[in-house]
């Protein structure tokens, strides 16, 4: 398939914090789009102002897809993310419509734009033999294991990211190659799409303000509540869902191993520190367009161009 005749996406990424929400609604109204989420966390059900997910009010305003689609509770990973958001845009496409995939997860978008290595499936009772270890001796042990066999893995996965611990152990495990070497293998070469990608960014000194202030909204807004209600609901504090930045700092303050403000101050700081980490991955993107959220016009111009060409 030669590259005119590909699906037409734009992406509109940026880091946590950066405005890409609202800049997004406006897009969609514009160009006869529809938002396809690619953020890791508002997949999931019940978890809505510790993941910034968009109101219902803003959902109203442009279809959004792949949002509340999975409880805190059940697995969900790229390769499924790759598979559902493939299905939307192919039904985008046909009610013609533009796909506007936006969010900030790097890996899934990733994978959407570049393809999975091929890998074995999941291995139930490996997983199970892997969390009760990590149950036992603690996930550090396990990274510790990571590290070990396959340490380029090891250092772009976080040690508190159980889920991706297990899987990296595992495709090892399955088949005597680290995940590592297959992913340079892979070389992540399939394009099956013709893209845009827009990565929204602020000098960093305002984008830490920003930050820094929507931590503080969250908690206005009920984060500590949320997060009550979920361990209410049952779910365990040691879920991957329950694990990401706020909702472990929440479930700390909870349970009384630091204050309130300090949870704030560590929630910011983390927060601050995921940013970074993704402006880091995307300036070594070289397919990546920046404009800061003020440059509208130019914005919508790149894609008319785009859309055009």
């Amino acid at each position: 398939m030669s590259k005119k005749e590909k699906v037409k996406i734009v992406i509109l990424t940026g880091p946590t914090g950066v405005g890409k929400t609202e800049f997004s609604l406006n897009l969609a109204r514009e160009f006869n789009a529809e938002i396809v989420n690619a953020d890791s966390m508002q997949i999931y059900r019940y978890m809505d102002i510790g993941t910034a997910k968009p109101t219902k009010e803003e959902r109203a305003l442009v279809p959004h897809h792949l949002i509340d689609i999975r409880n805190p509770d059940e697995d969900y990973d790229a390769a499924q993310f790759k598979s559902d958001a493939e299905a939307v845009i192919n039904r985008l496409i046909e009610q013609q419509k533009l796909p506007l995939v936006v969010g900030g997860t790097m890996l899934y978008l990733k994978v959407l734009t570049h393809g999975i290595f091929p890998s074995p499936g999941p291995d139930k009772k490996l997983r199970e033999k892997l969390r009760q270890i990590a149950a036992k001796k603690g996930i550090a042990y396990l990274h510790a294991y990571l590290q070990r066999i396959d340490p380029e893995a090891a250092v772009r996965i976080q040690p508190h990211d159980l889920v991706r611990i297990i899987r990296a152990i595992e495709v090892y495990e399955l088949t005597g190659k680290p995940i590592s070497w297959h992913q340079k293998r892979h070389q992540f070469q399939e394009r099956p799409y013709d893209y845009l990608k827009i990565c929204l960014y602020l000098p960093r000194d305002i984008l830490y303000k920003r930050i820094n202030m929507r931590v503080e909204k969250m908690f206005a807004r009920g984060l500590i509540e949320e997060v009550e209600r979920l361990l209410k609901m049952g779910y365990s504090p040691a879920l991957k869902s329950m694990q990401a930045i706020g909702y472990r700092h929440v479930i700390g303050y909870l349970k009384g191993k630091y204050s309130l403000e300090r949870a704030k101050e560590l929630l910011k700081r983390d927060t601050r520190r995921y940013a970074k980490r993704q402006l880091t991955w995307w300036r070594q993107d070289k397919e990546v367009l920046w404009f800061e959220p003020t440059e509208q016009k130019r914005i919508r111009n790149a894609i008319r161009r785009w859309l055009a060409g």
